[in-house]
């Protein structure tokens, strides 16, 4: 790629060669704006300013990585979720949208299952960035908030986003229930591995070749960890009690099925995303 005299051309050269080399031309403005450390508007009041050789060459690099599969996120140490910043590295997953619409609708149900109390015990299994957990401390102050997570070095990013947004979370390293099983929860939430290997040929390279493996793929088809946390779940739960579970657009029915079987009592029911595909299972357990 040549040299550019001005943003503008900067800008619009990035992004013609992501677009030749099959990749989305916005994310040259989400690594121009990281470089130049500017919001959107202030980088179109840029346009015609002269880019700096150093920051052109870094650039570059950022734009090249990129083409290479680099996902944006990595490039620039961070992603927004739920209108905060979260660092994230090759330690974990990126946030996703999606994830979103789980906290919202775990609000929701908190508000209705347990009104005003406080001191609710709040369990994030499978934590990652930190992303439920913590949102959910800044969303919910009254939750008594523990993430665990399988991996140390994820766990190492959670606590640094949890510095970062000052959200007091205990963090416990282990396998799915096992770091909490010694108490009762009121609620627990758990976005875990869900993608069925054979699927890998169908995913983005940018995502196979980078994202934590072991935060992306699960035995079953994609169910083991799910039909786990079925089996062990009934034991720690309080009541009432909440479980929310991000699934596979394909899993509803069969994630569903494994907490009627553990849970015969409690209320389960299968959400839709905003593109009107199954993402959550919300199990709501009576008294």
């Amino acid at each position: 790629m040549k040299m550019h005299k001005t943003i503008f051309e900067a800008l619009n050269g990035a992004s013609s060669f992501l677009e030749e080399n099959g990749r989305e031309g916005n994310a040259a403005r989400i690594l121009l704006q990281h470089i130049l450390q500017t919001s959107y508007s202030g980088l179109m009041m840029k346009m015609h300013d002269t880019l700096p050789e150093e920051q052109q060459q870094q650039f570059d690099a950022f734009i090249q990585a990129h083409v290479e599969g680099r996902p944006v996120q990595y490039i620039t140490g961070g992603e927004e979720f739920y209108g905060r910043s979260f660092i994230v590295d090759e330690s974990v997953l990126i946030p996703r949208p999606e994830t979103e619409e789980l906290i919202v609708g775990t609000i929701e149900r908190i508000r209705k299952l347990f009104g005003d109390k406080q001191n609710l015990k709040f369990a994030d299994i499978g934590t990652g960035s930190g992303a439920i957990a913590i949102t959910m401390k800044k969303e919910c102050p009254q939750l008594d908030v523990t993430a665990t997570d399988l991996s140390p070095a994820a766990l190492a990013t959670a606590q640094k986003n949890a510095e970062q947004l000052q959200a007091e979370i205990a963090f416990k390293l282990g396998d799915l229930t096992e770091p909490i099983a010694n108490e009762k929860w009121d609620v627990v939430l758990s976005n875990p591995p869900y993608i069925a290997y054979e699927e890998m040929e169908e995913m983005s390279d940018v995502v196979v070749a980078h994202e934590p493996h072991q935060a992306l793929f699960a035995d079953e088809e994609g169910l083991l960890l799910y039909r786990k946390l079925a089996e062990n779940l009934p034991a720690l739960m309080k009541k009432p009690a909440l479980i929310g579970l991000e699934i596979g657009y394909t899993q509803g029915e069969a994630v569903a099925n494994f907490f009627k079987k553990s849970f015969p009592n409690a209320h389960v029911s299968v959400i839709q995303d905003i593109n009107k595909k199954d993402r959550i299972v919300f199990c709501e357990i009576s008294e």
